[in-house]
């Protein structure tokens, strides 16, 4: 048991940093001050490790902390005889970083340029003198079971015998046919002294990006931006013959590499893009460092709309680029979510999290950092898996945040939209949405009885058959009723639509929980070390008394909900009995109703905010509260107040906000801000997951 780690591989290309990103997720969510460290780091300006970990964790440390020495440096030192300077020097350096941090994940060397025995015994002897026990990483890629097994065995007693204490042990890389055959041959004929984990190989892992390519070989970049740059490289294909003939030849994810000079290939590639009769090719190299023409610049510029494929320019002639660009190795990079979610999604899907973190001694802070809610929003949602529905189909960040999503296997999603321009937009995308149903509303065999739901549910109000049909050709009213129907568990819109568009139809459809007259929303509002609930700051813009009382039960059964002990506090510009005045008396008697109607919550006021927030003023204004100076739930009198303090709040304090979350609906519907980000895309999601399960509890 230890609050630092050491992962060791045995051999080049084991994916050590697949293993380090998963523990370092696991970890985020309950420790705070997390280090990252690697004694010795290959022999370039930035290690792709370090600049990945520290970037995604947003730690703290110097890049120059989280290193000893680079790998000539070390080399040199041992060459001298200076093999003991060289451990004490790392353990110096290592222990300025323990001095900062509550956990210390370190990532051994990786087995370049010298021998596997001498980089084994290395990095056994720096694990032991840092005090580290050890996680095993092995590389199981074209092995045979017997061949792992004899690996896992071998690993074990090699570093027993060095003194080193084994956390666990990862194959990494294994045949997906082989996973079932090794880990049931594992469980029979090894110890269970530590646990041992198998991971299949993930192919997306293994293959370049473009980008990657881009870089190593220092291309000039014609055309395309990060995302289309995030495309992977399944082959590389020449274009040494005449375009009929050459088109035979392209497959998926093929980069084509050819002259700078050849126009027909130039343009017959860029046309593969938007023909639906062949491959998605994942991009253009141009070699030679020859100058387009200036028709086909002119043809390339007004393809661009039409097909975003990355064309990258090298110097070097058509054979040398062609060798640089196949010694290209894949690496997950922070830009890189596609990459980082399948890692992610393989990790937690094979490793046992629960057992690895028995072994793992952790400080459990008090504290609640933004990636740690948001690490526990995916977990969450991920353990009891919903079907989510999302209109907005065809819209980028819908589809970009859909891959994350079913890559971490956080829920099942249904796009809505016309089936063939959304899997257009995925292919040209380049991105992978298998599992994803897709309806159009239109072609949907529900159509016709979710219209005849929709009109008996509105014939009152003078709606005809013919006018709920139509009703039910738009996606939001169509999601919708998905949502009631039990068809989906949740529904998240407003990426392009506005709020009225998302909420209108869950009020005629799905409508509000029963004793509960508004539908109103919070933010949870993610500071440094603490998550705190905000109400009502996006929909209702003078709630009364009544309404007041109904936003702060409903935000209080929402804080709980993502694990926040709800303490109410009902904010005016007064404190207990110190105001008088139509406002602070419309916070008074929202909290008398509150109260009456759910006495088993914790409920103040009217109270200022800084009495709700700080135990020193409480003590002062309110020293017989149970809410004063420790509330997490904020009421606020007003949509001007609840908006412009969120608002404050998230911009002066650097605060993460989540949301609008809406709530008072009998199922779970949830509202984008039209300028969200894949991320916001993503938390949204997870949040409509969880309340979706939720209301299947309540039900059962």
């Amino acid at each position: 048991m230890s609050n630092k780690l050491y992962i060791a591989s045995m051999e080049a290309r084991s994916g050590k940093s697949v293993i380090a990103l998963g523990i370092m997720e696991m970890l985020s969510r309950r420790v705070t001050e997390i280090g990252f460290f690697r004694p010795v780091i290959p022999d370039r300006e930035t290690d792709n490790n370090i600049n990945l970990i520290s970037k995604r964790y947003h730690l703290e440390q110097s890049y120059e902390a989280m290193y000893a020495f680079n790998h000539d440096q070390a080399q040199g030192m041992i060459s001298d005889g200076r093999t003991d300077a060289l451990l004490k020097a790392i353990l110096d350096k290592f222990k300025v970083l323990e001095r900062q941090c509550k956990h210390i994940v370190c990532e051994g060397t990786d087995y370049s340029g010298v021998s596997s025995a001498f980089e084994f015994d290395f990095n056994a002897e720096v694990a032991n003198n840092l005090g580290c026990p050890v996680v095993v990483v092995l590389n199981g890629r074209h092995k045979i079971p017997a061949d792992i097994i004899d690996s896992v065995r071998l690993a074990r007693e090699s570093f027993e015998s060095h003194g080193c204490t084994i956390m666990a042990t990862i194959v990494n890389r294994v045949d997906s046919s082989y996973v079932e055959t090794i880990t049931a041959e594992i469980a029979a004929h090894l110890t269970k002294s530590f646990p041992v984990y198998i991971l299949p190989e993930e192919p997306l892992l293994s293959k370049p990006t473009v980008g990657e390519i881009a870089a190593d070989l220092e291309c000039s970049i014609l055309q395309g931006d990060t995302d289309v740059l995030n495309r992977e490289v399944h082959d590389i294909k020449i274009a040494a013959m005449n375009l009929p003939h050459f088109l035979d030849y392209v497959t998926d994810g093929t980069l084509i590499m050819t002259p700078g000079d050849r126009s027909d290939v130039i343009l017959g590639s860029l046309a593969t893009t938007v023909s639906e009769t062949y491959p998605n090719i994942s991009g253009l190299l141009l070699t030679g460092g020859l100058t387009l023409d200036v028709q086909v610049q002119r043809l390339i510029e007004g393809f661009r709309k039409l097909s975003p494929l990355p064309i990258l320019s090298v110097a070097t002639d058509t054979y040398t680029t062609a060798i640089n660009a196949s010694g290209v190795k894949s690496r997950l990079t922070p830009e890189n979510d596609r990459k980082i979610a399948a890692a992610l999604g393989l990790f937690e899907s094979h490793v046992d999290i629960a057992e690895l973190e028995e072994r793992i001694e952790v400080v459990r802070s008090i504290r609640m950092t933004p990636m740690m809610f948001e690490y526990e929003l995916i977990q969450r949602a991920g353990a009891g898996r919903q079907h989510i529905v999302l209109p907005e189909g065809a819209e980028e960040r819908i589809l970009r945040a859909s891959e994350i999503l079913l890559r971490r296997k956080v829920v099942d999603i249904t796009l809505l939209g016309k089936s063939e321009k959304i899997q257009q937009k995925v292919s040209s995308l380049g991105l992978n949405l298998d599992g994803v149903n897709c309806i159009d509303p239109l072609q949907s065999d529900l159509l016709d009885h979710y219209a005849r739901l929709f009109y008996e549910m509105r014939k009152e109000k003078g709606i005809s058959e013919e006018m709920a049909r139509d009703t039910m050709t738009d996606v939001n009213y169509f999601g919708t009723m998905m949502v009631h129907t039990g068809a989906a568990g949740g529904m998240v819109s407003g990426a392009i639509h506005t709020t009225g568009d998302t909420i209108r139809p869950a009020l005629q459809i799905i409508k509000t929980q029963p004793g509960f007259s508004i539908v109103s929303s919070v933010f949870l509002m993610c500071l440094a070390d603490r998550v705190l609930v905000y109400g009502d700051c996006a929909v209702n813009p003078d709630p009364d008394a009544e309404q007041l009382a109904d936003i702060a039960i409903s935000s209080a059964d929402t804080a709980a909900i993502y694990g926040i002990e709800p303490r109410v506090a009902m904010c005016s510009y007064s404190t207990g009995q110190s105001g008088r005045g139509a406002e602070v008396d419309k916070v008074r008697n929202a909290t008398r109703i509150a109260r009456e109607r759910r006495p088993d919550l914790k409920i103040e006021g009217p109270i200022q905010y800084d009495a709700a927030v700080d135990a020193g003023v409480a003590r002062t204004k309110l020293p017989q509260s149970e809410v004063a100076g420790r509330a997490t739930v904020f009421i606020f009198p007003d949509l001007n107040t609840g908006n412009n303090l969120y608002k404050a709040v998230q911009r002066s304090a650097n605060a993460v906000a989540i949301g609008p979350i809406l709530q008072g609906l009998r199922k779970p519907v949830n509202d984008l801000s039209r300028g969200c980000t894949i991320p916001d895309i993503v938390n949204t999601v997870a949040i409509t997951a969880i309340q979706a399960q939720a209301v299947h509890s309540e039900d059962r």
